[in-house]
């Protein structure tokens, strides 16, 4: 039996210990949760946007993972009629380099596959317009959402999908972020079927206007103007 002048040892943590314990998995959890937290507050998550129903099938986003998407969507960059406007044909790295730039990025553009009936058959980027340099070259809002597009196998152009692709993704972004009054695009000016497909899925010209590398039209879908279309 301990004498009544030692002191018993401690069967726990102390109090500075246990702040400290709590300290640590604060921070452990921030750092885990970083990423998805920027991107929450940026993007309102992509990654859980619902599928949602298209004439041609259930469409959904699936944020892009590098080690699963790569070989994929590098075969679509080499295809010359994407090459032509994206002009990122060349070795996979090419294409990881761009992708990384936004996966290792602020979460203000989050690079997705399109998922029609479960088969991946295009990419999607989503991005914060009001955040980009693009909101120089226009009168940007608040939480202006932007899209870039393409269609990865050349039997999947030509026949309407992609205004029912882009009608679809419009929605999920008014949809699944409340905060943005308006979806945005610059395809490239020379791009006729891109044009023609954003115009027949509810958006505007607003304009052209001069980018860095090329000249393109600022195409706008409006959500006051949703139940109109």
């Amino acid at each position: 039996m301990p004498s009544t002048d030692t002191p018993a040892a401690p069967i726990g943590p102390t109090t500075t210990d246990t702040a400290a314990l709590h300290l640590t998995a604060e921070l452990r959890l921030t750092a885990q949760l970083l990423p998805l937290l920027a991107e929450a507050d940026l993007l309102d998550s992509p990654a859980a946007w619902s599928a949602t129903a298209t004439p041609v099938g259930a469409f959904r986003l699936e944020p892009v993972r590098l080690g699963r998407d790569l070989e994929l969507i590098a075969g679509w960059m080499n295809d010359p009629a994407v090459d032509a406007y994206w002009e990122l044909s060349g070795p996979a790295s090419t294409t990881a380099a761009h992708l990384r730039a936004q996966l290792d990025g602020d979460g203000s553009s989050i690079p997705c596959l399109g998922l029609l009936d479960g088969i991946p058959m295009s990419y999607w980027e989503i991005y914060r317009a009001d955040l980009d340099p693009i909101a120089r070259h226009y009168a940007a809002r608040p939480h202006d959402t932007g899209i870039h597009l393409l269609i990865g196998d050349g039997t999947n152009r030509g026949r309407g999908l992609g205004t029912t692709l882009l009608r679809a993704v419009a929605n999920l972004v008014l949809d699944n972020r409340p905060r943005c009054t308006r979806v945005i695009a610059e395809p490239d000016i020379r791009n006729t079927p891109s044009l023609s497909a954003f115009l027949n899925s509810g958006f505007r010209c607003a304009g052209e206007i001069e980018l860095p590398a090329k000249r393109a039209a600022l195409m706008v879908r409006e959500r006051a103007l949703r139940n109109l279309l």
